[in-house]
């Protein structure tokens, strides 16, 4: 894609590719809201046969956030994507058959019901896996499967105030914050995918539990080691880190606001040479520079605001240190490197984030967006073998 132009359009044609790396493998996917879908879609995006169960009345990510010219969730249209859609009332006896035979031939099943919940529709994973021995279950929920929360409700906002992710994030003397996101359902749907296929390598039928809070706790990095050893719990410091300074964002003379990271001695090095520190001695060392943190961010936003941002940018670039702009969303989809990397991608005539990770030799690629309600219904009547492409 050249610089100015629109995202990669997917032809109709990538619909019925059999040649990516996960054509063949069966995935039913009977979970709702974010983190099960968004494990479903990831395999799904590399080529996983993905059938999307939901109740009559349609999925609750249907009746979520914006909605596109159909009156489509856009959130439907991105976690359900490159998925058939097929309508199952497991309340009744009859469906709840047809669900048991669809994983009768399946790899993968993918479920975020509260625990219990499985089990009591007469569909507990040791049945599933003596029906099927090499299935793999991957259960996603706000607490696991065991525990004294487990049966709590596992909303990601759960998980990112008891992570420890809430408590540090904000300014100093402000509340703690939650993320503008569902940054937890995305971790967690990526361990769920990633656990997924390391249990399909071990070639052996199994249960994944994934809990939510566990997801959100592997982003804290080493923070529950310091606390243990040293007694250490990090305070909010905005944009700030506690181990490396500056590191924040930083306002121009334009009114842009420009991203700082000095996470290396070499970088910080040069960016000291460039705002005329370069001489001080208090700033050559990691802890210098965090017992300097006050006076070194203020030297770092009085430099950036006595420039442009573009002017700015261009300074780190020559002085080859890290730091961007922060862009909003309109900003990145113009970005040259966003389009010549192509982050996004029109699908169906809407805008979407490309696969996440580029395989240089049996890539994924985004065939469709979420279907409509029931799109696949018609095939419920035959094996799953034998169902068409969409």
């Amino acid at each position: 894609m050249t610089t100015g132009s629109l995202p990669s359009t997917v032809t109709e044609d990538h619909r019925t590719d059999t040649s990516m790396p996960l054509a063949g493998l069966r995935v039913v996917d009977v979970s709702s809201v974010f983190a099960g879908p968004h494990c479903a879609r990831y395999l799904a995006d590399f080529g996983a046969d993905v059938i999307k169960v939901e109740r009559p009345g349609g999925d609750t990510v249907r009746n979520i956030g914006w909605r596109d010219a159909q009156g489509e969730s856009l959130w439907w249209r991105l976690v359900n994507r490159n998925k058939r859609c097929v309508t199952l009332d497991l309340k009744a006896p009859d469906d709840v058959a047809v669900l048991r035979r669809l994983l009768a031939e399946a790899d993968v099943m993918v479920e975020n019901f509260r625990p219990g919940k499985l089990e009591a529709l007469g569909l507990a994973p040791e049945k599933l896996i003596a029906a099927n021995p090499n299935l793999v279950v991957v259960r996603l929920t706000g607490f696991g499967q065991d525990g004294p929360y487990r049966d709590r409700p596992g909303f990601a906002t759960l998980a990112e105030a008891m992570s420890g992710f809430a408590s540090m994030n904000g300014e100093a003397d402000g509340a703690p914050m939650l993320p503008p996101v569902a940054l937890t359902d995305e971790i967690a749907g990526l361990a769920g995918a990633f656990a997924a296929m390391v249990a399909l390598h071990s070639g052996v039928g199994q249960v994944v539990d994934v809990s939510l809070l566990d997801a959100m706790s592997q982003a804290m990095g080493p923070l529950i080691t310091a606390w243990h050893a040293l007694g250490y719990l990090q305070p909010r410091l905005g944009s700030g880190v506690p181990y490396s300074v500056p590191r924040g964002t930083y306002q121009a003379s334009d009114g842009g606001w420009l991203a700082v990271s000095t996470s290396t001695d070499s970088v910080a090095a040069r960016v000291m040479e460039m705002i005329g520190l370069g001489q001080d001695e208090r700033f050559v060392t990691f802890e210098g520079r965090v017992a300097h943190r006050a006076e070194l961010d203020g030297a770092m936003a009085t430099w950036v605001a006595g420039r442009t941002l573009e002017e700015a940018v261009a300074a780190f670039d020559e002085a080859e240190a890290a730091a961007a702009p922060v862009l909003d969303m309109s900003q990145l989809a113009a970005d040259p490197h966003a389009q010549a990397r192509e982050v996004f991608v029109e699908v169906d005539g809407l805008v979407q984030q490309n696969v996440v990770a580029r395989l240089s030799a049996t890539p994924g690629r985004v065939r469709w967006t979420g279907r409509r309600h029931g799109a696949d219904d018609d095939c419920l009547a035959e094996s799953a073998d034998a169902w068409p492409a969409p």
